[in-house]
């Protein structure tokens, strides 16, 4: 392909170009930049709004766009084949993408920034959020959008097993291998079929880490199986190295195409009106920002906030950036405190925990329910179990598949003790979902070994903090509750962090206080959001977001230190509640058994149409037949004997007699020459007139009737499945 004005830059980076290509294509964005890796291709475009907007956060938007055409795909439902809604995919690359980009914006910026990342090609092996990542920072860094780029992010792939294998150093550019000589185990960008397939053993791990160009990272995302706290550590160190590479092509690329980045004014304040504010409200707020109850400390705050008004209104002086200052002043009073005296504002120390709760078996006809309670968070959670049958089809443009395991969150408004929008899921609600569904994604039993569909349902019914780490706690205790044998409990913690301001994460100060279970007021005043979840032996989820523009090694190891201390302080009460999961289901869920047959034999349950399966489900009055590729079928239904004559039925259905073999069976029809048997199942033999007894018989009929239980041997099975039955060979 050969565009107007194209220039492309090309870096080899574990056994694959990395490719932008930045022509007049998309000319009226500020930017647009195409990027290949391997046959995966993305189009990212970034605009900046005109003018200031009226608000007191900065506006930014990403929007991941999947395109079904870039994989091969139509999809949709059969009256609508294009794309709808976003995937839970495209939501959390979005997310992915923006917790990356978002601390490099200066937060006092009022134009709205919009970057697209739109997906023209996946290959299928290449991921399309390292690309994506990779592009973005190049379009803002060579756009005249004031940010403070370039970054970069890397995958990575933990695989302990893989450096003992022999073959491993032969394969290091095909594979992906990271080239640093830091770990033989990890592999930089690896292949998708290669981490599904890696992701199933212990002590593996799928990672996303983006970095700056100071050495520091800025966000992570990660699933495990259980790892160390020293694997952490030696994937954050090997993201550090592999993101220097990248940021250095983008820096010798901005060079030479960036343009001079526009001068735009920032939301400041009258330093006139700060000094006056400051003077108002400094003392005062000193002791409302430690009064350990958080909604009367709000109510103090917003007293103090009228005062203020009124008092400016009688200097005639403006009160719109009341909000802004005072909101700049406790910040500067949370972290002196924190970094100086230890102080946090409920009077915690920096490693405690606030007072945890927790219960099990709330209602009765519920399978499974928890509730588990973290100071003024609280999660209820509901566990639903389904016949296999109730498995979510998944179609997106990376992956159709069926998901077994589903954990849902919902945030009502009244959780926080506001009015709001209630309905569908937002990006929000779907990131804390899907990231407590990561965490307890290890600990799930095989299909094999636990045939059921499961849904886990986290109702917040009071945030103050952590609110998805507190839907790892209750939904662990949710499943143990409704007889899930999950392989360990799962617990979760969120950290926070306070550094001082102007923190240069590439300066010798080492000066930075973590903080563990972090509320909300530390939360919003805040550096970092450290979220870790794991089992008592090892890490099974990390996500981290920062305000400030990245982290250390010292943080990130203080974090995941005091977070494992936490976290089995929390299980120690979780075994408490419930050492185990229960024995019994409970008597409101479905019934699941399971047997095999032939693959070749599932168009015989299934009969044409569906006449068969049907009809044994409605017989029996079953909620599901379910059948894999493989022959296993699944019989599900609320009444245990019905399941088992079901299972008995098909059993009978499927089997496979032999020359040889003993039967008894009624009668069903009498004829001159002979008498038809039923063997179950819709199978019948016929004893000719001659395989009645020895010696001559002139009818069958003379000896047999129709509803005589008969026992005779098989003397022959047809290629047809026609069977001979002979009674007289019983003697022999």
């Amino acid at each position: 392909m050969q565009l107007p004005n194209q220039k492309e830059f090309t870096l080899p980076f574990h056994g694959r170009d990395l490719k932008f290509t930045v022509s007049d294509l998309a000319g009226q964005a500020n930017a647009a930049v195409l990027g290949q890796y391997g046959d995966t291709l993305v189009l990212v475009t970034t605009v900046m709004g005109k003018e200031d907007r009226d608000t007191e956060f900065f506006p930014l938007t990403v929007d991941y766009e999947e395109r079904f055409y870039a994989a091969g795909k139509v999809l949709g439902s059969r009256f609508i084949r294009r794309e709808g809604r976003p995937s839970t995919d495209a939501v959390l690359s979005g997310r992915l993408i923006d917790r990356s980009i978002r601390p490099l914006f200066d937060s006092r910026l009022r134009r709205d920034v919009q970057v697209v990342i739109t997906i023209l090609s996946y290959d299928e092996e290449n991921d399309p959020d390292f690309l994506a990542l990779a592009t973005a920072s190049l379009a803002l860094s060579i756009s005249d959008i004031p940010w403070q780029g370039p970054i970069a992010g890397v995958r990575l792939m933990l695989d302990p097993l893989e450096k003992s294998r022999p073959e491993a150093a032969e394969a290091v550019p095909a594979a992906g291998r990271s080239l640093t000589g830091l770990d033989e185990d990890i592999t930089v960008n690896p292949l998708v079929s290669k981490v599904k397939e890696v992701l199933q053993k212990q002590g593996t791990c799928d990672a996303f880490f983006s970095g700056t160009a100071k050495g520091s990272i800025n966000m992570i995302e990660l699933e495990g199986r259980e790892i160390t706290e020293t694997d952490a550590e030696k994937l954050f160190a090997s993201a550090q190295e592999e993101t220097k590479k990248l940021i250095e092509f983008q820096k010798d690329i901005i060079s030479k195409i960036g343009k001079e980045k526009a001068s735009i004014s920032l939301a400041d304040h009258d330093p006139a009106i700060v000094a006056e504010v400051r003077a108002f409200t400094h003392d005062v707020l000193q002791k409302i920002v430690f009064i350990q109850d958080g909604a009367e400390r709000d109510e103090k705050i917003a007293e103090l906030k009228a005062t203020l008004v009124e008092h400016l209104t009688q200097k005639e002086l403006p009160t719109e950036p009341v909000s802004s200052i005072l909101k700049e002043i406790i910040n500067e009073i949370v972290h002196a405190q924190a970094l100086e005296n230890e102080k946090r504002p409920d009077g915690r120390g920096i490693t405690a925990i606030r007072p945890l709760h927790a219960q099990v078996g709330l209602f009765k006809r519920l399978h499974g329910s928890s509730l588990f309670m973290r100071g003024a968070t609280q999660s209820l959670a509901v566990t639903t179990l389904a016949a296999p049958g109730q498995e979510q089809l998944v179609e997106t443009m990376e992956s159709t598949m069926k998901r077994r395991f589903m954990l849902h969150y919902n945030f009502p408004p009244f959780s926080t003790g506001e009015t709001g929008r209630m309905g569908s899921p937002g990006r929000r609600e779907i990131g804390h979902g899907a990231l407590a569904e990561k965490a307890l994604r290890a600990v799930i039993p095989s299909k094999d070994a636990f045939p059921y569909t499961i849904r886990v349902v986290s109702e917040i019914l009071s945030s103050n903090g952590s609110s998805s780490m507190a839907s790892v706690c209750a939904a662990t205790l949710s499943l143990m509750d409704a007889g899930v044998p999950i392989l360990k409990p799962v617990a979760g913690i969120a950290m926070g962090l306070m550094t001082h301001q102007g923190y240069d994460p590439a300066s010798n100060r080492s000066e930075f206080k973590v903080l563990t279970d972090l509320q909300g007021f530390e939360d919003h005043y805040g550096d970092m959001d450290f979220k870790v979840a794991g089992t008592r032996d090892g890490i099974t989820a990390i996500q981290m977001d920062l305000k400030i523009e990245g982290i250390t090694m010292d943080i990130f190891k203080t974090g995941l230190s005091d977070a494992q201390k936490a976290r089995l302080e929390i299980l120690d009460l979780i075994q408490k509640t419930i050492p185990e999961s229960r024995t019994q289901l409970s008597p409101y869920a479905p019934i699941i058994k399971i047997l095999q047959i032939k693959p070749d034999q599932i168009g015989m349950v299934i009969g044409q149409g569906g006449k068969v399966i049907n009809g044994i489900i409605e017989q029996y009055g079953l909620e599901t037949i379910d059948i894999d590729d493989d022959g296993s079928v699944f019989i599900a239904g609320t009444d245990a004997a019905k399941v088992d004559e079901a299972m008995k039925f098909i059993q009978i259905l499927t089997k496979e007699y032999e020359v040889g073999e003993v039967v008894t069976g009624p009668i069903i029809k009498v004829f001159e020459f002979g008498a038809i048997v039923d063997l179950g199942g819709g199978k019948d033999g016929m004893i000719h007139v001659s395989e009645i007894q020895n010696g001559f018989v002139k009818s069958a009929e003379e000896h047999l009737r129709v509803g005589q239980t008969v026992t005779a041997k098989i003397i022959r099975v047809e290629e047809s499945g026609k069977i001979g039955l002979s009674i007289k060979a019983l003697g022999k």
